[in-house]
């Protein structure tokens, strides 16, 4: 049972209510399992705090239920699933809402945040697979739709993966994929067919793991004797998976947490500096990666001199003193 902290008092007219804005990522606008995590772990630091939430699916600023919510029915707003230039972010701020985010985007000095550190996971997910011995690493982000409406989670990993890439001296291959097992196998033909010798992935997609699992075995790729795989992932989804990912995983529950103490910062101290919290975890070792085995075939031969074609050399001269 999660301790209770100390009751705080709402600011004048509150409403003892945080409002918490998270436009649903999966098929159909259902919230992912990853998703209703965060919402959970949202709801569960609240209540430490004596209060409650009140969810709201608002991608944009116009969204009648962001409209509400901002209208005086919360004291204040946690916003997640960060665009890069977020007209939320940007209307709250300008309005002088009191918010905080999980994710950052470019007013990231301006305002309160919790983050996980994509870029320097991605960047690390390469290292791990380099030190193997694996130079045909590809990538496998997140939706194009979430990519090109700039995310910033999937332009971060994009940027820690090709940095990994560029310092290791390898050529990247970067793939968008949908949320989902279909589209993992699709994502995983693609891969192969691009360059058969491809021997690891890194991933930030975890929807999409088992579709690249069951797209490695269609090809008879075993795992991690044949390919590796990596990625960013809650340790549900890593564990969910035969053999188990090796992942950094993202830990939703402390996340919401962290949110949810800087949102009641925020309210009852308003004066005070932004916080920027950024969570760099380790990446846990389980079953999915291994040393490089090079596809037959994908490596040049090693070519010999052709003795036929030496000149016949001279006899070597008697030495003095010689025996021989």
């Amino acid at each position: 049972m999660t301790p209770r902290g100390p009751a705080t008092p709402a600011p004048d007219g509150g409403t003892h209510i945080l409002g918490l804005v998270y436009p649903p990522a999966g098929r159909g606008h259902d919230y992912t399992g990853m998703q209703l995590a965060f919402i959970g772990g949202v709801a569960e630091a609240a209540t430490t705090y004596d209060y409650d939430v009140l969810l709201s699916p608002a991608n944009e600023v116009d969204d009648p239920s962001f409209q509400r919510m901002t209208d005086g029915r919360v004291d204040g707003v946690i916003v997640m699933e960060i665009k890069l230039e977020d007209e939320r972010v940007e209307h709250l701020s300008r309005t002088g809402f009191p918010f905080v985010t999980i994710g950052r985007n470019s007013r990231a000095e301006e305002t309160s945040w919790v983050d996980l550190d994509f870029a320097g996971l991605a960047r690390g997910c390469v290292y791990h697979l380099a030190d193997l011995g694996h130079r045909r690493i590809a990538f496998v982000n997140r939706s194009e739709q979430l990519f090109q409406r700039g995310y910033g989670f999937a332009h971060l990993g994009l940027e820690g993966y090709t940095k990994g890439m560029a310092e290791q001296v390898l050529t990247p291959h970067a793939y968008l994929c949908d949320d989902e097992v279909t589209a993992g196998e699709a994502v995983l033909e693609q891969i192969l067919r691009d360059d058969p010798a491809t021997t690891a992935l890194v991933t930030l997609n975890e929807a999409a793991l088992e579709g690249l699992y069951r797209g490695l075995i269609r090809h008879g790729r075993n795992v991690p004797r044949d390919f590796s795989v990596v990625g960013v992932a809650a340790g549900t989804w890593a564990e969910q998976v035969d053999p188990q990912l090796t992942a950094a995983e993202i830990p939703a529950k402390e996340m919401s947490r962290v949110a949810v103490e800087l949102m009641v910062r925020r309210l009852t101290s308003p004066d005070a500096p932004p916080r920027h919290v950024l969570l760099k975890p380790l990446i846990s070792l389980r079953g999915s990666t291994g040393p490089c085995r090079p596809v037959p075939g994908s490596e040049p031969e090693q070519e010999f001199p052709d003795l036929d074609h030496f000149p016949d050399l001279p006899d070597l001269p008697d030495l003095p003193g010689s025996d021989f």
